[in-house]
């Protein structure tokens, strides 16, 4: 017994003599005061903008403001769990999230936490959520398509690898629907798909994220859920936190597609930010950085050159309108930052037409140097007749009797509307789109009647991949409609006519 009491004492002895006082230095504020979500602290006078600031109960901030004697924050939780006079320390990283190939096929918050309950992230690295976009001189103009699967936008408003196109309209007009399409879409063109739900209901997010997992497309998607009742500031980063995610695939000289779901909820919840940290309002009550909030978010999508490992980022930003007003503040803002926008309307939607695609203000700024040859060679026409059927389209309430050409120009008019219609999540391979179009805009269909269009595109389609496999193969290897194939192309559609009328 006496010889373990000495050699305990003996251990403790050696450990009192090998003992080094060791002084750790941490910088330190208290809460002067606290409601909303956000924060004003005093004594942390060397904190940097977006610094991640450590709350009581493992809960984080972001520093905002920087004024003379205080720090105005935002708290990244349950803000109910701190109290005025806390200790807050600082951490000296700027906010950040995991980024990596772990993330796709989850579901996660803007923190890169897991929200779908698949077990922990081991991310690879981290990037900080806020990012200078490239340089003019790191990127290369947008040449290559990035194909939607929607016929409406693949022909008429393309768009390209690292374009920013924008999706705006009133609500309910089918903007996620296309978004969530675009997404299918990608399953084999190698293209990985952030998606950033901003402000949604949990069961629109949850039956979104069902969609995708139905269709085999969370295999390349990652999942960025901000719901209705999250806290703004978590609002506020949901997007930059998706773009940050996005630039990792980038960097590795991948191509992504990006959609923000929507940036109006995103400036709503930058707003109420804004009025709380006390910054003086402007047009709408938005603060005066409106603008350059959503501007150095949606610079950051381009095309790299090869220098810079030729990734993309392609972004999809969507705007809800109200009224279909799109001269409001937050609709032309963005209108002016994006390269285009798809303009869907409220009166072609109640009429059936879906994509509720508004032809005259839809546009993409990159045309049809996005485009495959192939697709440039069919839509050059569409466009057009497109456009002198709708002007034709008013007269046609009045005037009883019509010459033969214009008749002909609105029964072209009415059959091309009807070939642009298409059906939630089923979007088409670009060979088929090519078929389909060539047949419509080169008058092929006009003799057959209107209400008989679906019928007659649906049972070509069939037919094609029976009979004309050898020629989709060629459209989508070459990209082009060689004069064999336009041959090819043509016995085909009288063929399956004859088959049809019959």
């Amino acid at each position: 017994m006496s010889d373990t009491k000495n050699h305990i004492i003996e251990a403790l002895k050696k450990q009192i003599s090998a003992f080094q006082a060791e002084v750790t230095v941490e910088k330190v504020g208290t809460i002067v005061e606290l409601g909303d979500g956000v924060a004003k602290i005093t004594g942390l006078s060397n904190a940097m903008a977006l610094e991640m600031l450590e709350f009581p109960n493992k809960i984080f901030g972001v520093v905002l403001n920087l004024e003379e004697d205080l720090v105005g924050a935002v708290i990244l939780g349950d803000y109910t769990e701190i109290k005025e006079g806390d200790l807050v320390k600082s951490t000296g990283r700027v906010l950040e999230v995991p980024v990596g190939d772990d993330l796709i096929g989850r579901v996660i918050d803007p923190l890169g936490r897991p929200k779908d309950g698949k077990g922990v992230i081991k991310a690879e690295k981290f990037y900080p959520v806020e990012r200078i976009a490239p340089r003019v001189i790191e990127r290369e103009p947008v040449n290559s398509p990035l194909q939607t699967g929607i016929k409406a936008i693949d022909a008429i408003i393309p768009v390209g690898r690292g374009q920013r196109e924008l999706i705006i309209g009133d609500r309910q007009t089918g903007k996620t629907a296309l978004a969530i399409d675009a997404i299918i879409n990608q399953k084999d063109e190698n293209v990985i798909c952030v998606y950033v739900a901003i402000g949604q209901k949990e069961s629109s997010i949850a039956k979104t994220v069902a969609k995708l997992e139905e269709f085999n497309a969370m295999a390349h998607t990652i999942v960025v859920a901000c719901s209705a009742s999250e806290s703004a500031s978590l609002a506020y980063i949901a997007p930059f936190a998706g773009c940050s995610m996005a630039e990792y695939f980038k960097d590795q000289g991948r191509d992504v597609l990006i959609v923000y779901d929507d940036l109006s909820k995103h400036a709503a919840a930058y707003r109420q930010i804004s009025l709380l940290l006390r910054r003086p309002p402007g047009r709408e009550a938005f603060p005066g950085d409106i603008f350059y909030l959503h501007s150095r978010l949606l610079e950051r999508a381009c095309k790299m050159n090869k220098e810079q490992g030729g990734g993309s980022i392609t972004a999809l930003p969507i705007i809800e309108t109200q009224a279909g007003d799109i001269s409001a503040y937050i609709p032309t803002n963005v209108i002016s930052i994006t390269d285009g926008q798809i303009y869907l309307e409220s009166d072609l939607f109640y009429q059936g037409i879906r994509p509720a695609l508004n032809v005259g203000l839809s546009v993409s700024r990159v045309g049809s140097a996005a485009q495959a040859k192939a697709m440039k060679k069919v839509a050059g026409k569409l466009r057009l007749d497109l456009a002198q059927f709708r002007e034709l389209a008013a007269f046609m309430q009045f005037a009883s009797d019509l010459d033969k050409s214009t008749q002909a120009q609105i029964n072209r008019g009415l059959r091309l509307t009807e070939i642009l219609k298409q059906q939630q999540y089923c979007p088409m391979a670009v060979e088929h789109q090519v078929a389909i179009l060539y047949a419509a805009v080169n008058g092929f269909l006009d003799d057959i009647e209107v209400n008989k269009m679906k019928d007659f595109e649906n049972g070509f389609h069939e037919y094609l991949d029976g009979q004309g496999k050898n020629l989709l193969k060629s459209v989508k290897k070459t990209k082009e409609i060689t004069e064999q194939s336009e041959t090819e192309l043509k016995d085909m559609i009288s063929d399956y006519k004859k088959i049809f009328q019959s």
